[in-house]
């Protein structure tokens, strides 16, 4: 009987250490799943405020060694970037007082060097003390760094002009919303004389080699504030952050048209181009396509009367710029 009893024990505890290995195994597994796609599981005690972490990424994604920082909702709260904690905050307690089905966010995460981490932040309670109170909350923490700096990547090609680097017309439509909300706006539309001429005679390649020079010496005579941008082709767009009136739009505008003096230099040749540009105030109710229609009508008063200047078409404003009032430049 003893025998028996001795092989039965032996056999429970080989068997014992076999599921040890196995769940070890899967553990080992599971963590390195969860590490290699960023994911962290923890879990909250809410009374006492205690953080349990179910895999090292959470402390090492923030820059600390293990156990160098205590894993508790205080330590979390003061790594929440400062943009973000308000957010985050309602966020949470909305759902632990029953607000809310779950626990749901992205935000970022400030390590201890600085740097930034975004991640997608999500729990619910699973479980409640005899008074109905949240007792713990389970969730998950994945590291969404990488996607954000791609959808970011994306959303700056998808505003920039590939060619220039200047704002595309999404772009400008997206400043022009911004600007006009802060105060007064103007807006010159330029349009080069004589542009298709360079591509015919000298080439393409040329041609953008001229449009890149242009921008490079519209940023130079522009103020940081202002705001430059390409609709495509020879158009260019710039948001000006002041109004019509303002005693800077014209010297700017002319000095604008006086850069084209000086010839393009090119691999295969020297180039001359003019300027037409039509210049609008930006009316209340006034969307982009408004302006844009109104200091397109003004850039072709300038064509018709012989390129290479500025117009004005807008109601006249306090004795100013009046209708159809136009500057001509003669190179």
């Amino acid at each position: 009987m003893d025998r028996i009893y001795s092989r039965e024990l032996l056999r429970l505890q080989a068997e014992n250490e076999r599921l040890k290995r196995i769940a070890a195994d899967a553990r080992e597994k599971l963590e390195a799943a969860m590490d290699g796609t960023g994911l962290c599981v923890w879990q909250l005690h809410v009374p006492s405020g205690k953080l349990v972490i179910f895999n090292r990424r959470w402390g090492s994604m923030l820059g600390f060694q293990p156990k160098e920082i205590e894993a508790s909702f205080e330590v979390w709260k003061a790594h929440l970037h400062p943009e973000d904690r308000e957010e985050v905050l309602n966020n949470f307690f909305d759902h632990l007082h029953g607000r809310s089905e779950f626990y749901e966010v992205q935000h970022r995460m400030v390590a201890k060097n600085g740097s930034v981490t975004w991640v997608q932040d999500r729990g619910r309670v699973v479980e409640w003390d005899e008074q109905g109170r949240p007792l713990r909350v389970m969730g998950t923490h994945v590291d969404i760094t990488q996607e954000k700096e791609y959808e970011l990547a994306l959303s700056r090609l998808a505003h920039k002009d590939p060619l220039t680097g200047l704002l595309n017309r999404s772009g400008l439509i997206e400043r022009f919303k911004a600007l006009k909300t802060e105060g007064a706006l103007t807006l010159c539309f330029i349009d080069l004389d004589d542009f298709k001429q360079v591509n015919d005679t000298l080439g393409h390649r040329a041609g953008d080699r001229l449009l890149i020079q242009l921008t490079e010496r519209l940023r130079f005579l522009c103020p940081p504030d202002v705001v430059l941008g390409r609709l495509g082709g020879d158009e260019f767009v710039l948001l000006l952050p002041w109004a019509l009136q303002n005693s800077q739009t014209q010297p700017l505008a002319q000095a604008c048209i006086d850069c084209l003096d000086t010839p393009f230099e090119l691999d295969n040749g020297e180039a001359f181009v003019g300027m037409s540009m039509g210049v609008e105030g930006v009316r209340e109710q006034d969307d982009f396509a408004d302006v844009m229609a109104r200091a397109d009508a003004a850039m072709y008063q300038v064509k018709r009367a012989g390129k290479h200047g500025m117009a004005f078409n807008t109601v006249p404003l306090a004795g100013q710029i009046g209708v159809n009032e136009r500057s001509r430049h003669i190179g």
